[in-house]
């Protein structure tokens, strides 16, 4: 998959360590995905909100998919659900 953007968008914040979690799950299955870093005022995280319907993060955008989720333990738990088992898509 060259060229094309990453299927898969983490919205996240810096020194998160859920979303670390996440992002070592996304390198460990050698998915591609972009970052996107979010407001740390918690009150001010309007875009992750219009994504998930939370302000918490992790969340991601999974394109191939459909689907839309934060919590980092369901957001690991999908990713080795879709993407373990057969490998990197």
């Amino acid at each position: 998959m060259s060229g094309s953007e990453p299927s898969i968008t983490l919205y996240r914040l810096q020194a998160c360590p859920f979303c670390e979690r996440v992002v070592r799950v996304l390198n460990e299955l050698d998915l591609s995905y972009q970052s996107r870093f979010v407001e740390p005022m918690h009150s001010e995280r309007n875009v992750v909100k219009r994504i998930s319907g939370k302000r918490t993060v992790p969340a991601i955008v999974d394109e191939n998919t459909g689907v839309t989720m934060s919590e980092s333990a369901n957001i690991v738990e999908y990713l080795e659900n879709t993407y373990g088992a057969e490998g990197a898509a």
